[in-house]
């Protein structure tokens, strides 16, 4: 393979609302990076964020998805903070 080339995965991520399981092709650059993703499994689709895929129920709001999602990246940057404290 070369290594310019981009590679997909299939991947299991949970609800970011209710923990729903949902397989999610991704694709990834060859530095590793988030390039795309879409969800595979009926009833579930795609929360934009540009680092790491994400999913949601479609029978969820956007005003629970929006909420889950902050706590989400709230929870994220807290554990970041803490990793690099750790540094």
């Amino acid at each position: 393979m070369n290594s310019s080339e981009n590679h997909n995965i299939v991947e299991m991520h949970g609800c970011i609302v209710c923990g729903r399981q949902f397989n999610i092709l991704v694709v990834y650059s060859s530095e590793d990076r988030l390039v795309d993703c879409k969800v595979i499994s009926p009833g579930g689709h795609r929360v934009p964020d540009e680092g790491r895929p994400l999913v949601a129920c479609d029978s969820h709001t956007a005003e629970e998805i929006e909420a889950a999602y902050k706590k989400w990246l709230s929870r994220n940057d807290k554990e970041s903070e803490d990793e690099q404290e750790e540094e």
